[in-house]
């Protein structure tokens, strides 16, 4: 059967569109209360912007956090540029919002999981079943997490507190293939 209307993709733009506003309140408001977030995205996307020894270091897919050390949100029609630490150095990244693989909130228990863009586009080829996949990549693979600059907390406890969550992030991570046709 054609599916005229492409609802997948309809609905992946409308999650991604959810992390576009949310990350457009944090650039006008900044981060309220305990929020925070892991965004998940490929790194050799079209229009993904990253170091070279960043990308060296993370060729397929990165993570970054958006908790205390982050600067010049900048929110785009397509994408978002966001200046972070690593390793006490700071970096501009540029992503397009059809580069995102994953958007969590641990605070609130709350995460969205992405297709490829192509993919759900209607350009794919069969479609296999995926593997269960967590919404957060190994502890290894993610940046450190980085003190606010006036604040007492050190890396080691944030780092400690987001090793608590991940499973439970996990549990509420929307896979868009659970609403489509087998």
């Amino acid at each position: 059967m054609n599916d005229r209307f492409q609802y997948d993709a309809l609905v992946d733009d409308a999650l991604r569109s959810v992390v576009r506003r949310v990350l457009t309140q944090v650039a006008e408001k900044g981060l309220p209360g305990s929020h925070h977030f892991y965004i998940s995205f490929r790194s050799t996307d079209p229009g993904v912007q990253l170091p070279d020894y960043l990308l060296a270091k993370y060729p397929e897919e990165m993570t970054i956090v958006l908790q205390h050390q982050y600067w010049d949100l900048i929110i785009g029609a397509n994408h978002f540029e966001v200046t972070v630490s690593f390793n006490k150095q700071q970096e501009r990244i540029k992503v397009p919002f059809a580069a995102l693989s994953a958007f969590v909130d641990p605070s609130v228990r709350f995460g969205l999981q992405f297709d490829r863009k192509d993919k759900a586009g209607g350009t794919e080829k069969a479609e296999q079943p995926a593997a269960p996949t967590a919404a957060l990549p190994p502890a290894d693979k993610r940046p450190p997490l980085a003190a606010p600059s006036g604040s007492d907390a050190t890396p080691e406890a944030g780092a400690a507190e987001a090793e608590a969550k991940p499973e439970d992030a996990a549990s509420k991570v929307v896979k868009l293939d659970s609403f489509r046709k087998k």
